[in-house]
């Protein structure tokens, strides 16, 4: 993967130190592109060719130019389709990504020609004009900020903050939003003044006039059209995860014990020689409320085995969890729900020195599979929203709020906000499960688990794949009408992963109760001084977000702790105030 960066104005030693800061995000190499109005950067991390072939800012054959971050990955699929018009001199997809911007409109190459995950910064010379773009379900980031030479923008937060005026003011709203929904899935970062290209979004940058010219979004709709067919499913599946193994570097997985990632194990296994899978254990372990938090990482070394698979199991331990937590917030950049942030940190660190370049996960799954409670008792609800503002207070809902703010906004103000943010075009009436489940994949499953698979992997220069989030796939899963998602009952969900793989894969994964990927942080915090004195020594520090944080988050309840003490380390460590 790599790191693309831009400014409105000739600066190169500025975006020279932006590449030194996202460094890790491409060591394979550094180019930068500048005009008397434009300077572009770009570190590259090598996969599908040599270096030397996929160098960037790319000039295309019209002079028109292109950064970018990403794959596709029906790349072979399209050199065959234009093999009368396109001549490709390299491996790399960034000579097909060009060639296609250079012939066709912005629109019909991201919406309807490439199915991939990216980043696009696109310089179209003779019009202009630049567009940022970033894929169907928001798998890859980029952020933007508005300037006096008029715009800057960069795959990471940090590349910005020094050129963004008052960016170290917390932006209200999407702190509200964070708290309500433990993601911010709001235009704004919590950062004042610097923003997010949508998930599937396209923004059309006028340089003369210096503002945003149009924008249009590329997203999967639930057409909820299809009865499940098990050989179709088989075949889309083997397929999808077939094409998202381009490239000439190591690969990893990451085997969490559940079904979808056990399926693309599987199908991996038939296309990839000397696959490693990496699971985690926690040491000491504790099983709270009937849940053994090392019961997958047990499923995942049987089937391992059945695989035969390079397999390694990552300790998690107490000491990991504090020695981690700072280094985990700073690359995450923006605060999260999420006390396993320091898990996955870890574990990344550990693919890296075991010389993984691309991991892959099965993410997503749940979210088209209908693999949640909430996705089962939407299906089931009596009383049915009517109406797209209907469906998103019910949405809503299953969202928890762990921390209290001392502010003046409430469930009703964010309502306001998403109605005024989230994409309508994705409700449909007549499935109202599937909508929820599409809903999902651009923004929990974007702003949550692909921003941090990005973040964490690429802060140890690897690159990040998830299978399941195809666009194509993404179609066909949300084709298939939720009626065939569900039985009659809370264990009779994924029935369309379960029935196909009955007999593929073991029923000790088929069957396993789901249980989360956890650490049991809550238990260890009374138990280990090394937490408990982090924690203690954070809180007497000075910090500004600390001054709207309810008392409330301190008193008795431990998860609450927890999220406010991420939340205050995170202030700190970047300096913010209200």
């Amino acid at each position: 993967m790599c790191g693309i960066y831009g400014i409105t104005e000739k600066n190169e030693s500025l975006i020279k130190n932006i590449i030194k800061k996202c460094s890790h995000r491409g060591p394979d190499g550094f180019d930068i592109y500048s005009t008397d109005r434009l300077t572009l950067g770009h570190n590259l991390l090598s996969i599908t060719s040599k270096p030397k072939e996929g160098k960037q800012p790319w000039v295309s054959e019209r002079k028109n130019v292109l950064i970018y971050n990403g794959e596709i990955f029906n790349y072979n699929d399209l050199v065959n389709v234009y093999k009368d018009k396109f001549f490709p001199k390299t491996t790399c997809d960034t000579e097909l990504l060009s060639w296609l911007l250079d012939n066709y409109s912005y629109e019909k190459v991201i919406s309807d020609i490439i199915d991939s995950m990216h980043a696009i910064v696109w310089y179209n010379k003779s019009n202009n004009e630049i567009i940022l773009s970033r894929d169907h379900a928001g798998i890859k980031p980029l952020y933007f900020a508005f300037i006096n030479s008029g715009i800057i923008f960069c795959s990471e937060i940090k590349g910005l903050l020094d050129e963004v005026k008052d960016s170290n003011i917390i932006d209200r709203q999407s702190l509200a939003c964070t708290s309500l929904l433990g993601v911010n899935v709001l235009r704004q970062t919590i950062f004042k003044g610097i923003y997010k290209v949508f998930p599937g979004e396209t923004i059309i940058y006028d340089m003369d006039k210096k503002r945003i010219k149009s924008t249009f979004r590329s997203f999967v709709k639930p057409s909820s059209n299809k009865k499940f067919n098990i050989e179709d499913f088989l075949q889309n599946t083997h397929s999808t995860i077939k094409n998202s193994t381009l490239g000439n570097r190591k690969f990893g997985i990451f085997l969490s014990g559940g079904i979808d990632s056990s399926v693309v194990a599987y199908e991996l296994h038939k296309n990839l020689k000397d696959i490693c899978s990496f699971t985690n254990i926690m040491e000491p372990n504790r099983i709270i409320d009937g849940e053994d938090h090392n019961s997958d990482a047990d499923v995942a070394n049987m089937y391992s085995k059945i695989l035969n698979l390079n397999h390694q199991e990552v300790k998690i331990t107490p000491n990991i969890i504090s020695e981690y937590w700072d280094d985990t917030i700073k690359f995450m950049e923006e605060p999260r729900y999420n006390w396993n942030l320091p898990m996955y940190y870890y574990t990344n660190k550990i693919l890296s020195m075991n010389n993984i370049v691309v991991t892959m996960s099965g993410d997503m799954g749940d979210e088209l599979y209908g693999g949640y409670s909430n996705y089962f008792r939407i299906k089931n609800i009596i009383n049915k929203p009517k109406t797209w503002n209907e469906f998103i207070s019910l949405w809503m809902k299953k969202f928890s709020s762990p921390v209290k703010l001392n502010i003046k906004f409430d469930h009703e103000d964010l309502h306001q906000l998403l109605m005024e943010t989230l994409p309508e075009e994705i409700w449909n009436p007549d499935d109202i499960a599937n909508t929820a489940m599409a809903l999902d994949c651009i923004t929990v499953v974007s702003e949550d688990f692909f921003t941090r698979n990005d973040k964490f992997g690429m802060a140890f220069s690897m690159e990040g794949r998830f299978p399941l989030a195809s666009k194509q796939y993404m179609k066909y899963c949300l084709s298939i009408n939720s009626d065939y998602k569900f039985g009659e009952n809370l264990d009779q969900t994924k029935l369309p992963v379960k029935k196909s793989y009955n007999g593929i894969l073991p029923n000790y994964i088929l069957n396993k109760k789901k249980t989360g990927w956890s650490v049991p942080v809550v238990a260890w915090l009374s138990q280990f001084e090394n937490i408990k004195n982090k924690y203690i020594k954070m809180c007497s520090k000075e910090d500004g977000i600390s001054p709207i944080l309810s008392k409330d988050n301190y008193m008795g309840n431990p998860k609450r702790m927890l999220i406010t003490w991420m939340l205050r380390s995170w202030a700190q460590q970047y300096k913010m105030s209200l």
